[in-house]
Parts: structure tokens; C-alpha cells; sequence
């Protein structure tokens, strides 16, 4: 099932652990951000690094701005895509390709944080099983409200002003 991201808010509403409808329309979203071959790992991996996109819902961008915090029935969308090195006339650098994987951290109405992944597909998100490492690293090294903020420019300083940051950061 594909959603727009009005309809998507009101499945967070009444989610509870159930498969999380895809978001068709996450590209619309606002953008926040990209990494080129982010890792977390000591270990890095040979050959073209991945791109990781991250977008988040309009009004839970706006809600950000305004508090420095995310709200309940947020939607953030991590985009995994290759990348190249060489193609058409680009000679040096990288460039964003296929769609590896996409994935989903959303705040319920509890305000509790899950993360879903929905692999290079349209299909519901399935969510990952609580003792997954992405809930105990975003506990832990997360600057705002168990997101990465510290890698969103434009964020980082709405925290900074807004005094939400975490001490570590």
C-alpha cells in the first residue's frame, strides 16, 4: 500500500507494532539532508560508497523549527542509493543511482520512536524487532529527540538556538 503523507499521519496514529503503509510521496517532503558512505562501524566497506537521503514530513519539519523538537506522529525517511563513479561525462566524484533501500523512523502518539524498513520496495514497512542495534545507537548518540541532528545543518542550529540539544553534542 502506497500513502501520501496526509494518510500517513493518520496511520501513525493508529499504529501500534503493524506494518507501516509506504510513503509515495516522501520525495515531496523536506529535505534535511545527505551522507556519502556514512558508516557506523569501525569497518569501512571497498568500492562506491551509498548515499543515505533523509526527509521529513512537512509538518513535523515546521513543528522542529517552531519547538527544536520533533512531535508526536513525526515521519523521518532515511533513502538509501548507490552510488558512481563514472557514467555519461562525470570523470571524478560520485553520483546518486538506484534505490538500495528506504526506511522509516516515526514517533507514535506515546511519543515512543520504531523503526520500519521497507527494502527497494512500495510494500508496508515492516518494523524492526526492539532489541535491533538502530534503537540502542539512537539512544545513545542521538543530539535531539533520538534523531541525528548533528548530521542536518539546518537543524543542528534550531536545536542550538532552541536549547534541545543534548549535552554530548
Amino acid at each position: 500500500m502506497r500513502v501520501k503523507a496526509a494518510a500517513l499521519l493518520l496511520a501513525v496514529a493508529a499504529l501500534s507494532a503493524a506494518d507501516l503503509p509506504f510513503p509515495a510521496d516522501y520525495r515531496e517532503w523536506v529535505y534535511l539532508s545527505s551522507g556519502l558512505g556514512m558508516s557506523y562501524a569501525a569497518e569501512q566497506s571497498s568500492g562506491d560508497p551509498s548515499f543515505d537521503n533523509v526527509f521529513a514530513a512537512r509538518s513535523a519539519y515546521a513543528s522542529f523549527l517552531r519547538n527544536g523538537t520533533w512531535p508526536n506522529g513525526t515521519v523521518l525517511v532515511l533513502e538509501v542509493r548507490s552510488s558512481r563513479s563514472h557514467g555519461s561525462i562525470n570523470q571524478a566524484g560520485h553520483y546518486q543511482d538506484a534505490v538500495q533501500d528506504v526506511e522509516a523512523e516515526v514517533k507514535d502518539q506515546s511519543g515512543a520512536w520504531t523503526f520500519y524498513s521497507f527494502g527497494n520496495k512500495t510494500y508496508p514497512g515492516k518494523a524492526y524487532p526492539r532489541m535491533a542495534n538502530c534503537y540502542s545507537c539512537h539512544a545513545q548518540n542521538a543530539a535531539v529527540d533520538n534523531t541525528f541532528v548533528q548530521f542536518y545543518p539546518t537543524l543542528l542550529a534550531v536545536a542550538k538556538q532552541k536549547g534541545t540539544l543534548r549535552p554530548a553534542h
